[in-house]
């Protein structure tokens, strides 16, 4: 069974329906490529008996793209094949689009990579007008470029500034929205209209060419050399550098084949692109990236840590105790996706002020058409805001999202668990004090777990489960249900203090902090976080946390653990954080002085007084770059480690999925697992023990890496 239908009606229009066999949707594999060579031969058969073409797809979405599967094995030995390959793809679809004949692309579902490059070498673009479908071309977000044509098309089609945020930034769109930027031609109602609009193009276009291979072709917005272009080109190299810091080969490798490609014809062009698209799919960081943003994303959305055999759960009520800008961003993603939410607090002002978040982010929602005002006035009507527990009763589920202090924790968990529904289940927000500890203050344990977002909850994708001793394999499933009900990515792991996300976040803010106490001057320390490819430097992400919180969590962590008989060992960046808020009143952002100072207006800048205070000019003159960005990547990764070690993570999928969207470890390594394997465990263990000779024992290699190193065993 071929991959496209071959229907050549009455009226000598052809339908080519792609429906891959075997598969839910449509992708750029093999099996597609035998299916579309063969019917370019068939086209170029009948051609004097074809009027004009449509595709379209028999599946939900019009085309997913290309085969991950396919590009993750290509290595550097299959350059040459892969390269050849590229071509002769690419090629059939250049015979269908310089066939003399008008192809029309009949867009029914969403159409993103692959897909799209497929409707952008038709010559006329249909899409149904539903919201549901995405079009673009997000290749970047995975390490890689659009290879079948996108880096050539588009800049034609609408010019190279106009196409840069679709091609160096992944932009998506809905179908006005392309309709819009000139990417598609028409908006449909239905699928009978869109098909119908198709016939009528062909109707009315007898002979059909791209405006690319008419003669006298100019880009639109001008060609490179152009005197509106050259100058905005002359510098954008510079400007991609900053956003991407030197860590992603993807968008420089796009700026070039677009660039370079509207210098020569089309057909040049493309052979350019397939050079840039065959270096980065042999290269080892959109293997990392595909590897975890695809492949693992994908297992852990699909239920991968989900306990099997229990019934889906789909909550209707939800109560979160505390409207603080955790309980209200927690308050606002359960409300948006349709469940009633109970937001309490102290005060009813306190519980409306939470409230009052919601209605300011779906107000710029509405300023920006992207939603109505009635929908709006639904949303912030499933809010209800009290000071009262008894507006808790009947509640499927109870977050609360209080101080962190287990005193105060055990008190609203006495208060609010009796008013959950039979079998409800309650969960603490907390991001440090074990689960199994609070548990101790619920009559039902089995049913107490831990959900901890990351601020600001409506724009953090992760949700950490957290697993006490007497947590039951149900309410980690209902809890895992609840996570996806609300739109975001659940991690599973075990109970420990700090868990996963913040051992692991504590050490990359305290390494630079300890930095800084070694008499590195702020800037070399903010500068290496960044080149290594985390969001923000750690003294920055220090700032935002607070560092009287802290204080108040290592006080409480203290506490916690010599009550348990345990030893507090302190870290060298804690005499540090002690000295910025009691000697200097330097508490962090939300203070308005920290390590940074922040003028009423202007940018922020690092306070003068650290480098009087802290650095040592010899030290900060003589320490190596390479060594700033290596204690920060290899501190957080051997602590990933020790988790996975100790238990506490589950998996490796959890690990790099939850090192990146919880704490912002550096998306090119795919992850703080991935970082070990792509640097190659025993290369890793190497320089994990020169670290730890130099800085110290902190760095020493866990015994579950020697054992891998031993074995050159990546973690898989």
């Amino acid at each position: 069974m071929s991959a496209i239908r071959y229907e050549l009606g009455s009226d000598q229009i052809l339908t080519l329906t792609i429906d891959m066999p075997g598969q839910s949707a449509n992708t750029m594999n093999q099996v597609f490529r035998e299916g579309l060579n063969e019917t370019v031969g068939k086209v170029q058969a009948d051609l004097e008996d074809i009027r004009g073409i449509i595709i379209t797809s028999a599946k939900k979405t019009f085309f997913a793209g290309g085969d991950l599967k396919e590009l993750h094995k290509v290595t550097h030995e299959d350059a040459q094949a892969f390269e050849s390959m590229v071509n002769s793809l690419k090629a059939r679809m250049r015979a269908l689009e310089t066939c003399g004949k008008p192809v029309v692309a009949a867009i029914n579902g969403t159409a993103l990579g692959g897909g799209f490059e497929i409707a952008l070498a038709c010559h006329h673009r249909i899409v149904l007008n539903d919201n549901d479908i995405q079009l673009g071309l997000p290749e970047v977000t995975l390490g890689l470029l659009p290879g079948g044509g996108g880096t050539q098309r588009l800049p034609r089609l609408i010019g190279l500034e106009a196409a840069f945020p679709f091609l160096m930034e992944g932009r998506k769109v809905r179908p006005s929205a392309a309709l819009k930027a000139g990417i598609v031609d028409e908006l449909a109602g239905s699928a009978e209209d869109m098909m119908a609009r198709a016939r009528a193009f062909i109707e009315e276009n007898p002979k059909c060419q791209q405006p690319w291979d008419k003669k006298g072709f100019k880009l639109p917005g001008g060609a490179p050399h152009h005197p509106a272009m050259a100058p905005k080109l002359a510098i954008a190299p510079a400007m991609l550098k900053q956003k991407t810091r030197g860590c992603y080969p993807a968008p420089e490798r796009i700026l070039s084949a677009a660039v370079e490609g509207a210098q020569v014809d089309f057909d040049n062009g493309s052979l350019i692109e397939t050079r840039y698209f065959t270096e980065l799919v042999t290269g080892q960081i959109a293997k990392n990236m595909t590897g975890t943003f695809w492949f693992q994303l994908n297992d852990i959305n699909a239920g991968g840590s989900r306990p099997e055999g229990i019934k889906k759960e789909h909550f209707k009520k939800v109560g979160v105790l505390g409207a603080g800008m955790m309980g209200a961003g927690i308050a606002y993603s359960t409300a948006t996706r349709g469940i009633e939410v109970v937001l309490k607090d102290i005060s009813l002002d306190s519980a409306e002020k939470g409230k009052s978040y919601s209605e300011s982010l779906l107000s710029k929602k509405v300023s920006k058409g992207h939603m109505t005002e009635e929908q709006k006035t639904e949303i912030l009507g499933r809010i209800r805001a009290t000071d009262s527990a008894a507006d808790l009763e009947g509640c499927d589920l109870v977050i609360e999202a209080v101080f962190e202090d287990s005193d105060l924790k055990a008190r609203v968990t006495a208060e609010a668990e009796p008013k959950l529904v039979s079998n409800g289940i309650f969960a603490s927000n907390t991001s440090t004090i074990p689960i199994t500890q609070l548990a101790k203050a619920s009559s039902r344990p089995e049913n107490f777990i831990g959900l901890h977002f990351f601020s600001p909850v409506d724009k953090m994708q992760l949700v950490e489960i957290i697993v006490g001793e007497k947590t039951s394999d149900e309410t980690l499933a209902r809890s895992f249900d609840y996570v996806q009900q609300i739109g975001k990515i659940p991690v599973v792991v075990n109970d420990s203090r700090g868990f996963f996300t913040s051992r692991v976040f504590g050490t990359f803010v305290n390494e630079g902090i300890c930095m800084l106490g070694e008499g590195i001057h702020p800037s070399s320390i903010e500068n290496a976080g960044l080149l290594a490819g985390m969001p923000v430097g750690p003294l920055a992400i220090t700032d935002e946390v607070s560092m009287t919180l802290m204080q108040h969590v290592r006080t409480q962590s203290k506490k916690d653990t010599e009550a348990a008989g345990g030893t507090w060992n302190a870290h060298p960046a804690e005499t540090i954080i002690d000295q910025m808020v009691q000697e200097h009143g330097r508490k962090g952002k939300a203070a308005g002085a920290g390590f940074y100072e922040y003028p009423a207006r202007g940018r922020k800048y690092l306070w003068p007084e650290l480098e009087t205070l802290y650095v040592d000019s010899n030290k900060a003159q003589q320490v190596e770059l390479q060594d700033l960005k290596d204690r920060i990547l290899f501190i957080q990764a051997i602590e990933t480690l020790r988790c996975l070690e100790e238990g506490v993570l589950r998996t490796v999928e959890d690990a790099n999925i939850g090192s990146i969207f919880g704490i912002g470890y550096a998306p090119w390594t795919g992850g703080a697992i991935q970082f070990i394997n792509q640097y190659g465990v025993r290369a890793f263990t190497d320089r994990a023990n020169e670290l730890a000779r130099t800085y110290g024992e902190r760095f020493a290699p866990p015994a579950l890496l020697l054992e891998h190193a031993k074995l050159e065993k990546p973690f898989l």
